[in-house]
Order: structure tokens, then C-alpha cells, then sequence
């Protein structure tokens, strides 16, 4: 029951930015990262929303992290965990634009990342529930593009991870 960490990517926001002026970003799909083992993403891309307004995913996933089936994945909590000097942007956001159905030459391109530190759950011990995350440019990552809404349930998992390490 404990060994899975949950994530919901809930709705997507954009501030006025060259995204929204950008009229060949016009579908938006969000893909959610644990480092370089798992990638999920929104089944669906949405219409880009005007400034202001957000667009809603309510994607839900499961990563499962159990000894028995997980193995790698288990290492790579038990390394966030030990070692402080990882990255801690443990979970990465990328919002990806879709080319549309006509224009299928076009790429899909990455446009922002949002970032969840897996360690920062584990030290303050709370999940996130429903929390508003940066979007960064992924033209200038200082510039904040948007807001993406998420749900990241981690914490069980990581406490079981951290009493294994004690054990080990």
C-alpha cells in the first residue's frame, strides 16, 4: 500500500509570456519525469489557455516503488535520500506543446519545467496536495511562464525507503 508515490497534475495556468503570444503553441500536453526511469504524460493535450485562465488535466498516475518489482527506482530514493549533494529536483514537469493535426511536421517542443523535490517532502515530511509549482522557460529558466497545479504523494514511500536505508 505504501510502496507508491502518487501524482496528479491537475490544471495548467499561463502568465502573459512569448507562450501565449505564440500562435503556432496552440496544444498543450504536460509529461511528468522521475529521473531518467519513468515518464508519464496527460493522455490528452489541451487548447493553450489565454493568460489568465487554466486548463484542466486531473491526470492521475502511480509509480510504484516496492522492493520486489521496483528495484531501481527503490535506489533512486534510497540515493536522494543519502546523498545531499543529488540534484533535488527529483520530479521534473515539462509542458510540451503538440503540433496541430494539419501542421504534423512540426515537433513536439518543450516549452516549461516545473520541478518537485522528492527530498524537500521528505524533510519538511509533508506531501504536496494541490499545490501551485513554477513553470520555468525552457528558454530562459529564470522566467516563469505558468503555474501547474500537482499532487505529489510520496512520503509513505519515502519513509519506507528511509528505514530500509537505517537497516541496510
Amino acid at each position: 500500500e505504501v510502496e507508491k508515490i502518487r501524482i496528479k497534475i491537475t490544471s495548467l495556468g499561463l502568465t502573459e509570456s512569448r507562450i501565449t503570444a505564440d500562435e503556432t503553441i496552440q496544444q498543450l500536453f504536460v509529461e511528468c519525469r522521475l529521473n531518467n526511469f519513468l515518464a508519464e504524460e496527460t493522455p490528452l493535450s489541451l487548447p493553450k489557455p489565454p493568460g489568465g485562465q487554466r486548463i484542466h488535466y486531473n491526470y492521475s498516475t502511480v509509480i510504484n516503488v516496492d522492493k520486489e518489482d521496483n528495484h531501481a527506482e527503490r535506489e533512486y530514493l534510497k540515493s536522494i535520500l543519502l546523498k545531499p549533494d543529488l540534484p533535488a529536483d527529483s520530479l521534473k514537469f515539462t509542458v510540451v506543446s503538440d503540433p496541430p493535426e494539419d501542421e504534423q511536421d512540426l515537433e513536439c517542443e518543450d516549452i516549461g519545467f516545473a520541478y518537485v523535490s522528492l527530498k524537500e517532502i521528505f524533510q519538511k515530511q509533508r506531501d504536496i496536495i494541490e499545490q501551485d509549482i513554477d513553470v520555468f522557460d525552457s528558454q530562459d529558466a529564470s522566467a516563469v511562464i505558468g503555474k501547474l497545479t500537482v499532487t505529489v504523494e510520496a512520503l509513505n514511500a519515502l519513509r519506507s525507503v528511509h528505514e530500509e536505508c537505517k537497516n541496510d
